[in-house]
């Protein structure tokens, strides 16, 4: 969903009831670790990020994943 097609899906009042008891998420990020991007790159990435409504961290871990994952087949 775009941004726009979201708040038009949560402005309905039925899309704002949660859709059962609150879990709590299991998965626990461990210690952050300090990455150094040049400017140029990071401009990139915080376009990137932006592109896919994501905070550049996320966006980073994703990245990392999603190579790791391809390096491991």
């Amino acid at each position: 969903m775009t941004p726009a097609e979201e708040y038009q899906f949560y402005a309905r009042p039925e899309n704002q009831v949660p859709p059962g008891p609150p879990q709590r998420r299991t998965a626990t990020l461990s210690d952050p670790v300090a990455v150094r991007f040049s400017p140029q790159v990071l401009e990139q990435v915080k376009a990137a990020a932006a592109a896919a409504d994501r905070s550049v961290s996320s966006w980073v871990r994703r990245a990392v994943n999603s190579a790791l994952e391809a390096s491991s087949t």
